[in-house]
């Protein structure tokens, strides 16, 4: 099966691309909701790894937000490194590894975590996200102990 895109699809640059993932980035790092959530389709869709299910649309990622700041969530710090921009017509991929820094009711937490999100491009240079995930980043020492899955299906 061959998908053809139509002719008129525009590709983003990938100086927009950046411009679209620092705006998210930005907004997230100051904890601000109105910024952050403007910045994603009302059709997106989020996999966030602490997360038991996916998160179908905006609104719902919305309202799970909104428990965690209504526990006392926000975020501290947070900084985006090791960007990859990959776009084809109609749309981009950001993936990042992202180190952030929130307060709890129990005090300050940091981690590492990789993160990719899909943009689509509405044509009049502004891209919309519509979808993130969100994964851990494996500890070094383990990953190296532990045999790749090709080594397993060879045994």
């Amino acid at each position: 099966m061959t998908i053809v895109m139509p002719s008129d699809v525009n590709e983003p640059s990938h100086a927009e691309v950046l411009r679209a993932a620092d705006a998210i980035v930005a907004a997230f790092a100051t904890t601000d909701a109105k910024a952050y959530f403007a910045a994603f389709a009302p059709d997106a869709t989020f996999i966030f790894h602490p997360e038991n299910n996916r998160l179908d649309s905006r609104a719902e990622y919305e309202k799970t937000w909104n428990s965690w700041i209504a526990d006392g969530w926000s975020v501290a710090d947070c900084v985006s490194s090791d960007r990859l921009v990959q776009t084809f017509p109609g749309g981009a991929v950001f993936s990042h590894t992202v180190d952030t820094t929130v307060t709890t009711r129990e005090g300050t937490e940091s981690y590492r975590e990789r993160e990719s999100i899909i943009f689509r491009h509405l044509g009049d240079g502004k891209l919309l996200a519509i979808h993130e995930h969100l994964s851990t980043v494996p500890d070094a020492a383990s990953a190296d102990a532990e045999p790749k899955v090709a080594e397993v299906v060879a045994q």
